[in-house]
Protein backbone atom coordinates (compact mmCIF):
# COMPACT_ATOMS: atom_id res chain seq x y z
CA UNK A 1 0.00 0.00 0.00
CA UNK A 2 1.16 3.53 -0.76
CA UNK A 3 2.61 5.58 2.08
CA UNK A 4 3.50 8.95 0.55
CA UNK A 5 0.80 11.47 -0.18
CA UNK A 6 1.68 11.62 -3.86
CA UNK A 7 1.65 7.82 -4.13
CA UNK A 8 -1.73 7.63 -2.38
CA UNK A 9 -3.14 10.22 -4.78
CA UNK A 10 -1.69 8.31 -7.73
CA UNK A 11 -3.36 5.11 -6.46
CA UNK A 12 -6.72 6.89 -6.21
CA UNK A 13 -6.35 8.27 -9.73
CA UNK A 14 -5.38 4.87 -11.11
CA UNK A 15 -8.43 3.27 -9.54
CA UNK A 16 -10.74 5.88 -11.11
CA UNK A 17 -9.09 5.53 -14.51
CA UNK A 18 -9.24 1.73 -14.36
CA UNK A 19 -12.99 1.77 -13.75
CA UNK A 20 -13.53 4.36 -16.48
CA UNK A 21 -11.42 2.47 -19.02
CA UNK A 22 -13.09 -0.82 -18.12
CA UNK A 23 -16.55 0.58 -18.84
CA UNK A 24 -15.38 2.04 -22.15
CA UNK A 25 -13.84 -1.27 -23.23
CA UNK A 26 -17.03 -3.11 -22.30
CA UNK A 27 -19.06 -0.63 -24.34
CA UNK A 28 -16.85 -1.26 -27.38
CA UNK A 29 -17.16 -5.02 -26.95
CA UNK A 30 -20.95 -4.73 -26.78
CA UNK A 31 -21.32 -2.65 -29.95
CA UNK A 32 -18.91 -4.92 -31.83
CA UNK A 33 -20.91 -7.94 -30.65
CA UNK A 34 -24.11 -6.37 -32.03
CA UNK A 35 -22.49 -5.93 -35.44
CA UNK A 36 -21.13 -9.48 -35.44
CA UNK A 37 -24.49 -10.94 -34.42
CA UNK A 38 -26.16 -9.18 -37.32
CA UNK A 39 -23.45 -10.51 -39.63
CA UNK A 40 -24.01 -14.10 -38.48
CA UNK A 41 -27.76 -13.71 -39.02
CA UNK A 42 -27.01 -12.43 -42.56
CA UNK A 43 -29.00 -9.29 -41.74
CA UNK A 44 -27.37 -6.64 -43.94
CA UNK A 45 -29.61 -3.76 -42.87
CA UNK A 46 -29.22 -4.56 -39.18
CA UNK A 47 -25.47 -4.93 -39.55
CA UNK A 48 -25.22 -1.58 -41.29
CA UNK A 49 -27.22 0.24 -38.61
CA UNK A 50 -25.20 -1.46 -35.87
CA UNK A 51 -21.99 -0.45 -37.63
CA UNK A 52 -23.05 3.19 -37.95
CA UNK A 53 -23.75 3.11 -34.21
CA UNK A 54 -20.45 1.37 -33.41
CA UNK A 55 -18.02 3.52 -35.41
CA UNK A 56 -18.39 6.75 -33.37
CA UNK A 57 -18.21 4.83 -30.10
CA UNK A 58 -14.98 3.08 -31.11
CA UNK A 59 -13.52 6.37 -32.38
CA UNK A 60 -14.47 8.13 -29.15
CA UNK A 61 -12.81 5.46 -27.01
CA UNK A 62 -9.67 5.76 -29.12
CA UNK A 63 -9.77 9.53 -28.79
CA UNK A 64 -9.87 9.26 -25.02
CA UNK A 65 -6.77 7.07 -25.06
CA UNK A 66 -8.39 3.90 -23.73
CA UNK A 67 -7.74 2.09 -27.00
CA UNK A 68 -4.85 2.77 -29.38
CA UNK A 69 -5.97 4.74 -32.44
CA UNK A 70 -4.54 2.17 -34.83
CA UNK A 71 -6.31 -0.68 -33.05
CA UNK A 72 -9.56 1.28 -33.31
CA UNK A 73 -9.00 1.99 -37.01
CA UNK A 74 -8.24 -1.69 -37.62
CA UNK A 75 -11.41 -2.75 -35.79
CA UNK A 76 -13.55 -0.26 -37.71
CA UNK A 77 -11.97 -1.28 -41.01
CA UNK A 78 -12.50 -5.00 -40.48
CA UNK A 79 -16.11 -4.56 -39.41
CA UNK A 80 -16.79 -2.28 -42.38
CA UNK A 81 -15.26 -4.80 -44.79
CA UNK A 82 -17.42 -7.59 -43.38
CA UNK A 83 -20.60 -5.51 -43.60
CA UNK A 84 -19.80 -4.44 -47.17
CA UNK A 85 -19.12 -8.05 -48.16
CA UNK A 86 -22.49 -9.06 -46.75
CA UNK A 87 -24.25 -6.24 -48.60
CA UNK A 88 -22.64 -7.11 -51.93
CA UNK A 89 -23.36 -10.84 -51.57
Amino acid sequence: MARHLSAMKRARQNKKRRVRNQSRKTRVKNVVREVRQSLTKKDAAGAETALTKAIPIIAQVAGKGTMHWRAAARKISRLTRQVNALKSA
